[in-house]
């Protein structure tokens, strides 16, 4: 059976590399052969998927941000559509990426209506609801569609789709996360030391936009608290070079780590960090964080004026509750100042730190249980030729 799965950016190439590892187990249990064809990234190779297009750093937030990304995403969603033509699947999955899946489900709704299409982590129109037009899209090209929030499953299910609400996977991700003595001692931390995760960037326009405001709150923390020493994960090899070029003009006590993020996040006091998956990560682990987001002031401009667009939350954390449980802030609000006040209050004052870790467990409740992944692949496992669904 041959199932063809479409993703892109970091997060999208980790939940992909999840989805696959469940896929295989599922399949193995039922006694049958998966042959997975994707666009992702490294991590889904390693889980096992022959890759078409490599799309994990292909992606942007934003109206201009966009537009250096315009050719590759055409390119690789053109040798994505010859593919299918070609060899068409028994069945396709898509994951998040909204652009370039939004296109390849339309492709198939017009060409191959006969093969099913599966969409698990739908974009998040429902947070948004800027253009209903790609939500009524999304549902008229979706056979089923698997939910990771609660929310997410109510918003599709009222506009016509059939949903099932899975949970989220990095329940099941961050099971295997070390403990933090055995992440603090694999990364030689002292007991006395403040270790502070600093996550600046998963796509290049973060470097330009966010990476400034973050690091320049991190030099004021660092004068305010000897004992602090940053931790910085890589999402991408290819970004090392300006992070470390940027700790070196902000005079920062910082270590660059490549494939350690786990490790880093279960030995964190504290992080400050862009909006996304990284967030959830964070809370799952108990750590609290500061979140910051920026985009270009064009972007802004058109989003509220001609869109009017608006949203509840940026962070994944707080749109789970809906309730703002990790300080965040957005554009003009995404100040060193703001950020330095809002890390200190949850540095020093034990009880903001505590309801930080009680609102974690709120939020953890409406993320589903573990065995997330192999829900979601019995799911999709049932939608195959043959399995009588």
């Amino acid at each position: 059976m041959r199932i063809f799965i479409s993703t892109g950016e970091v997060s999208g190439d980790l939940q992909g590399s999840l989805l696959i590892k469940a896929l295989k187990r599922q399949a193995t249990a039922a006694n049958l052969e998966l042959d997975i064809l994707a666009l992702g990234g490294e991590k889904m190779v390693e889980a096992g998927a022959t890759l078409l297009g490599n799309t994990s750093g292909i992606g942007s937030m934003g109206l201009l941000e966009s537009l250096p990304y315009i050719l590759p995403t055409l390119q690789v969603q053109r040798k994505a559509i010859a593919s299918l033509k070609q060899n068409p699947p028994d069945l396709v999955v898509l994951i998040d990426y909204m652009g370039p899946n939004i296109g390849i489900g339309t492709y198939m709704q017009q060409h191959l209506p006969q093969v099913p299409v599966l969409y698990y982590i739908a974009p998040q129109e429902w947070v948004w609801s800027v253009n209903v037009r790609n939500t009524a899209r999304i549902v008229s090209f979706t056979h089923k569609l698997l939910a990771i929030f609660p929310e997410e499953a109510r918003y599709f299910r009222d506009k016509g789709a059939k949903v099932t609400w899975v949970g989220h996977p990095l329940v099941d991700h961050m099971q295997n996360a070390p403990s933090r003595q055995a992440a603090r001692e694999k990364l030689g931390i002292t007991p006395e030391q403040i270790a502070i995760a600093l996550l600046p960037a998963s796509r290049h326009q973060e470097l330009k936009y966010l990476l400034p405001v973050i690091f320049q709150a991190a030099q004021t923390i660092q004068a305010k608290l000897p004992e602090v020493h940053f931790w910085i994960p890589l999402s991408l090899e290819i970004y090392r070079q300006p992070i470390e070029e940027a700790i070196r003009r902000y005079d920062l006590r910082a270590t660059v780590v490549s494939s350690q993020q786990k490790e880093v996040f279960a030995a964190a006091d504290f992080a400050i960090t862009k909006s996304g998956t990284v967030n959830l990560e964070l809370a799952l682990l108990n750590v609290p964080q500061v979140v910051a987001y920026r985009l270009h002031p064009i972007t802004v401009w058109f989003a509220r004026k001609i869109l009017k667009g608006s949203i509840p939350f940026a962070s994944p954390a707080n749109l789970v509750v809906m309730k703002e449980i990790v300080p965040e802030f957005l554009q003009e609000q995404a100040t060193p100042e703001n950020i330095t006040q809002a890390a200190m209050e949850l540095l020093l004052n034990p009880d903001r730190r505590q309801q930080t870790l009680v609102d974690y467990e709120e939020m953890r409740q409406c993320l589903g249980e573990v065995g997330v992944c192999d829900r979601a692949a019995q799911e999709i496992l049932q939608m195959l030729p043959g399995a009588g669904n």
